[in-house]
């Protein structure tokens, strides 16, 4: 890539989860205070504080001096007050702008969260799938990524309109201060990682960081700060760790041919999943009085408790 738009990406997307909130050591919390309203506990202001002063290392690593952050910021208390604490770990001069983001706010669980029902429900997403379980009045996580991507489309267009940067000189780094599932949520959106490898992810620990670094050859990847042990600790398979060290020297826009997941490799790694007789409809095989396009299904169908149930037509 060349220098000029070299220049205008981030060196770095720094994913920050916030800091350990009342909710994280009382879930009786979510029962009486609305989710967006919850605090940080004291130590979680400190771990924030911690978190700052550790991206600040990160980013002082380089020979380059002249380097500025960008933050972004989920509108959740206590993500806010975790950016204060993180914002005490640098000068006015070095900080070009702050934007609260809507977009990537926590997962909304439903409103006023009861234990017990939660209890229930969290199981009941266990079977179902963590991806595509949508909470009652609340999310899925397949919501929180159509609204990550939407993010995402404008954060690309900021970068490339250079709205983000205007140095030519300076080395921007970008910290998005999050929750959670919402950082798994991004990685997958910008690594293109299938809803079974989202489902290996683990979650990060109060003011956990995910560095995405600008490679040598313009793509961005978690390999270029975190280490392999790092990278199979938070739930990458080996695939996907390869695929992290590709990024960090391959050249922008380039095809990893290698990605088991794309291309012509893709059908390769198909599950075998089990598939109907040639017969089989919607229920399975179903020995019906159905005899070819004249005819009807005249019997109707019942659910219960998730099972489906068929009432032949009388004879």
């Amino acid at each position: 890539m060349t220098e000029e738009s070299r220049a205008r990406r981030p060196t770095r997307i720094i994913l920050v989860r916030h800091g350990q909130s009342e909710g994280n050591v009382d879930e009786s919390k979510y029962s009486s205070v609305a989710d967006y309203k919850i605090h940080l506990t004291e130590g979680g202001f400190q771990q924030a504080i911690a978190c700052g002063q550790e991206v600040r290392r990160i980013i002082e690593r380089d020979v380059r001096d002249d380097w500025k952050v960008y933050f972004y910021v989920s509108p959740y208390k206590r993500t806010r007050c975790t950016l204060r604490g993180i914002g005490r770990a640098f000068e006015k001069e070095r900080i070009l702008g702050v934007r609260e983001e809507p977009r990537i706010r926590e997962q909304d669980f439903g409103n006023f969260q009861c234990m017990e029902v939660m209890k229930v429900v969290k199981e009941t997403r266990d079977r179902f799938g963590r991806f595509f379980y949508r909470f009652p009045e609340g999310e899925s996580a397949a919501d929180v990524f159509d609204r990550v991507t939407s993010f995402l489309e404008s954060l690309w267009r900021d970068i490339d309109m250079n709205r983000l940067n205007r140095s030519k000189s300076s080395d921007l780094n970008l910290i998005i201060v999050s929750h959670g599932l919402t950082m798994r949520v991004f990685l997958m959106r910008w690594f293109k990682w299938t809803t079974e490898q989202f489902e290996l992810l683990n979650n990060p620990q109060n003011c956990d960081i995910r560095v995405m670094q600008l490679g040598s050859g313009g793509e961005y990847s978690l390999a270029v700060h975190h280490s392999r042990q790092e990278l199979e600790n938070w739930g990458l398979t080996p695939e996907m760790i390869a695929d992290q060290e590709w990024r960090a020297t391959a050249m922008r826009g380039q095809w990893n041919d290698d990605w088991p997941w794309s291309g012509r490799a893709f059908f390769d790694h198909f599950e075998d999943e089990p598939l109907g007789g040639a017969h089989s409809g919607v229920f399975g095989d179903v020995d019906s009085d159905y005899k070819g396009e004249q005819s009807e299904w005249t019997g109707d169908t019942t659910c219960e408790n998730g099972d489906i149930h068929l009432r032949m037509p009388p004879i």
